[in-house]
């Protein structure tokens, strides 16, 4: 059990891997803010609809899955509208720091898909160890792979918005941290009652849950300003061509 749950642990360590890129930026501009925030939004569509909901479907069918992916939409939805935004009071006081709000709630948005997606992935690495320790490696390596560019999102919106580097690292942390977390509740709470449907409708709420916070945060920000901005389509591109080799070299 302590073997799977180190597992866990380094593949969600993996995550913040990513976040350690923001040490390395010296001058913010704009263009890099915004090819960032596209390989955001490619990654976490990308790996929405080629991963997490496909891998739903071919479990549960069809109907389970797309009716998981609506209901993680509609979780988010609610999460987004009733919970208080308490760090964009600042700038209803002042429009100037309008920009600099919505980026944040961007990023905080980011890091709440991330580790939502990071728990589920706990649970499946935790028990494949269980079951087989060869097999936990496996799937505990594959994951890590992608959690790297996984942290880069989580990271470098963070970054721009607070102008501190061990924040942007820190929500990083935290977004993979959810994955041993993830894990020691499936097993405390989950253990007689998880199985793999319930585990896929999960994976299929999470999907939804990410293509909500794309579509409806990182993709109008990005745009905001810059609609014939080609450097955006780049970057969305390139989050995807990053998840699509870390998903092939599984």
């Amino acid at each position: 059990m302590l073997n799977a749950l180190l597992l866990t642990v380094l593949a969600g360590l993996s995550t913040a891997l990513g976040g350690l890129i923001i040490f390395f930026v010296r001058k913010k501009k704009d263009d890099f803010l915004n090819i960032a925030l596209g390989f955001s939004a490619g990654v976490m569509i990308f790996v929405s609809f080629t991963e997490l909901l496909n891998e739903s479907i071919n479990v549960i069918g069809f109907l389970y899955a797309i009716l998981a992916f609506f209901l993680g939409m509609f979780i988010i939805y609610l999460i987004d509208v009733f919970i208080p935004h308490s760090y964009e009071e600042e700038c209803a006081c002042n429009p100037n720091l309008k920009k600099k709000c919505d980026l944040k709630r961007c990023s905080i948005m980011v890091t709440i898909g991330i580790a939502i997606h990071n728990f589920p992935e706990g649970i499946a690495v935790f028990f494949s160890a269980l079951l087989d320790i060869r097999l936990g490696i496996a799937i505990a390596i594959a994951i890590a792979l992608h959690n790297i560019p996984e942290g880069i999102a989580v990271a470098m919106p963070m970054y721009y918005s607070t102008n501190s580097r061990l924040k942007a690292f820190f929500y990083s942390l935290i977004a993979g941290i959810s994955e041993p977390v993830g894990a020691i509740v499936a097993y405390l709470f989950l253990f007689n009652f998880i199985n793999n449907f319930i585990l896929h409708i999960i994976v299929g709420a999470v999907a939804g849950i990410m293509i909500y916070i794309s579509f409806d945060e990182l993709l109008p920000q990005v745009y905001k300003g810059h609609e014939s901005n080609h450097k955006i389509i780049l970057g969305i591109f390139a989050g995807m061509a990053v998840m699509a080799l870390s998903l092939y070299l599984l």
